[in-house]
């Protein structure tokens, strides 16, 4: 079922854009277009505890856990343009971990979301922290900006990273070394050196 009221928005818009959405190759674009923004904010419509599922173990293991590379997709919410990239997640359990395929879905659901990504880098974090109760959370995240790239300072080559170090993480420089340092194992991009409680950011030119 389409919303009429979307597409005749998409319509207004693509004739004040100055084209003819009655031109055979713009007829369904209001269509797709709709399908489209509801896939890449589907977000808004998962709720974090069903995703998990109930997938928390009690598993006698301290060391910390690490998921990196998960690729991610969102949408800018200050020009509706995507940025992408990488999310690199980790965390000291106590004694519970999280099913290793439920955090990308973690990801997956606050980035299917209108988001900047300083606090979508914090979502994940404070989200993992709330479920199991960590000694501490890392996440990074390495993500393109087409609202960079396309328009703008128009810099086809910068990345910006952004982190959130939570608990043992933020407060033991050795333990956030060693997640820095596994996650720049056989990648070429360079971390940000500041963490801190809140998402700090960097943008670079590569």
């Amino acid at each position: 079922m389409y919303n009429k009221q979307m597409l005749e928005i998409i319509r207004r818009l693509l004739a004040n854009l100055g084209e003819d959405p009655s031109r055979e190759g713009l007829l369904k674009t209001p269509e797709r277009v709709e399908r489209s923004l509801k896939f890449l904010t589907s977000g808004y419509q998962k709720d974090v505890d069903e995703v998990l599922n109930g997938a928390l173990f009690t598993v006698d293991y301290t060391e910390m856990v690490i998921v990196k590379d998960i690729d991610f997709y969102s949408l800018c919410e200050h020009h509706l343009l995507p940025f992408f990239g990488k999310c690199h997640v980790a965390y000291l359990p106590t004694n519970q971990v999280i099913g290793l395929s439920k955090i990308p879905r973690i990801v997956e659901i606050f980035s299917r979301r209108l988001q900047v990504q300083e606090r979508l880098t914090n979502e994940i974090a404070e989200t993992i922290r709330e479920k199991i109760n960590p000694l501490g959370v890392a996440v990074v995240l390495e993500g393109t900006h087409l609202c960079m790239s396309m328009r703008g300072v128009e810099k086809q080559n910068s990345t910006a990273i952004t982190s959130a170090m939570l608990g043992v993480f933020r407060d033991d420089a050795r333990t956030r070394s060693e997640f820095l340092a596994l996650i720049r194992q056989h990648e070429t991009s360079i971390i940000s050196p500041y963490v801190g409680e809140q998402a700090s950011s960097v943008v670079e030119e590569v």
